[in-house]
């Protein structure tokens, strides 16, 4: 059984953002093939075309990060219906200058959590559509729209709830097998 480290972006920069318990969740969950480090996206300045001719540390170091994983998890919230200006800016430093995207060919999936009923649904079909664009191959289905509830996650990630414990063992499990199935058709970048 091959393994593969999953590099996870929080769209939330918040350190007690309801996403971050989520991915604590979604690692403790995970199965033993999946390695994962946290990509950080905070202290990315504002993207613009003027950097593409001498990119920043801050933006080299990003798409160096998304270089040495097998796979993307985005976990996020959804800010006015779509994702985070910060999650959108990590995004358009990650696949500039043109022809340089890091998200080519690179594994990715979607799963967010908010208060609401909705689950972060329209951030996610929002997030999708610039990932299809950024030509990185995504694990459709399952979808998962986490509503979240304090009693159901604890702060460091323990899911209280059965159901929801089941549900996310098998979105992650689903992964597991996304990133290989990916695997076996196109080689590992990087």
């Amino acid at each position: 059984m091959s393994t593969y480290t999953v590099g996870y972006i929080i769209g939330s920069l918040s350190t007690e953002s309801i996403n971050r318990i989520l991915s604590k969740a979604l690692i403790r969950l995970a199965p033993p093939q999946l390695t994962f480090t946290e990509i950080p996206i905070k202290d990315l300045p504002l993207y613009n075309h003027d950097y593409d001719v001498d990119y920043p540390p801050e933006g080299r170091a990003l798409k160096a990060a998304i270089t040495a994983v097998d796979a993307v998890l985005f976990v996020t919230p959804e800010y006015n219906r779509s994702i985070p200006g910060a999650l959108k800016n990590a995004i358009d430093w990650a696949s500039r200058p043109w022809g340089d995207n890091s998200f080519t060919l690179k594994p990715s999936a979607v799963i967010g959590a908010s208060p609401g009923k909705l689950g972060t649904a329209i951030a996610q079909a929002s997030l999708r559509s610039v990932l299809g664009y950024c030509n990185s191959p995504q694990m459709n289905s399952p979808e998962a729209y986490i509503q979240f509830h304090p009693d159901v996650f604890t702060p460091d990630g323990d899911v209280l709830d059965d159901s929801t414990k089941q549900f996310l063992t098998r979105f992650m499990a689903d992964f597991a097998t996304f990133i290989a199935r990916i695997h076996s058709v196109v080689p590992r970048l990087g």
